[in-house]
């Protein structure tokens, strides 16, 4: 599918890797909406690329479905769906104060997962409304899992759970959408320089891009978005969750 033209939402757009989607989407030619909680650091981005900010949590469903909306009665119902909202709190499941609260396993579920899974049914929904693309397609999804859905380390238990949940999703998501013409993919990313991780110390950045085989670095948001991108422009892709790691494997801590 060429981008160009077609409407797209991206979640967790303030930052990080919906940030650089947002960007690459609209410089191809996209209309974004860009969702995020942090609905001024969104809108902010969103003038610079002549997109439209919206306040969004995923993890609520009447919040995500106006969201949507207020996404559709501007640029009419999207073809192109990034989801890249997160959450990442380490934990271990139990500590020196005993067991994990429950709550702290259940939000970063409820934000991952289960958000990730709120705006694609959503999505969904829209794109197998609308008329064939000459490629066939109707629309593409694209989910956010990460490599700790395979190898998650300690303290990573519930953000393993999470995106390995998302891993698991997207195939049975495929295969249900194939019919309508709808194709789902996940990107699995490895270490990227997001603010998430710009918050730790410089010596623990450069030990965590030092573990990557090669390149040996944190990766660029940017290369994110471009695996994204070629991901809506492929059609012969679908079903499939692609690491982005540099051929990293995570240690246990």
């Amino acid at each position: 599918m060429d981008v160009k033209g077609h409407a797209a939402i991206v979640t967790g757009a303030a930052s990080g890797l919906g940030a650089a989607t947002a960007k690459a989407l609209a410089a191809n030619g996209a209309k974004v909406a860009l969702l995020d909680l942090n609905a001024e650091d969104a809108g902010k981005l969103a003038d610079d690329i002549g997109g439209i900010a919206i306040g969004c949590d995923v993890s609520s469903a009447e919040s995500a479905e106006e969201a949507i909306k207020a996404a559709r009665d501007r640029h009419g119902p999207a073809r192109i769906l990034v989801s890249c909202a997160g959450i990442a709190p380490p934990k271990r499941i139990v500590g020196r104060d005993g067991p994990q609260p429950l709550e702290n396993f259940a939000s970063v579920i409820n934000v991952n997962l289960i958000g990730t899974f709120n705006v694609m049914r959503l999505a969904a929904a829209d794109m197998v409304a609308q008329d064939v693309l000459e490629t066939g397609e109707r629309g593409v999804i694209i989910n956010t899992a990460s490599v700790a859905a395979f190898d998650g380390q300690i303290g990573q238990a519930a953000y393993a759970a999470s995106k390995g949940g998302v891993a698991s999703m997207t195939l049975p998501a495929a295969r249900e959408l194939a019919r309508s013409g709808v194709r789902v993919l996940a990107i699995a990313p490895g270490i990227f320089g997001t603010p998430m991780l710009f918050g730790l110390p410089e010596d623990v950045q450069k030990a965590l891009g030092d573990s990557v085989p090669f390149p040996s670095r944190l990766g660029d948001p940017s290369e994110y978005a471009a695996l994204a991108l070629h991901m809506v422009e492929n059609v012969m892709l679908n079903g499939e969750v692609v690491r982005l790691d540099g051929a990293l494997r995570m240690a246990p801590q």
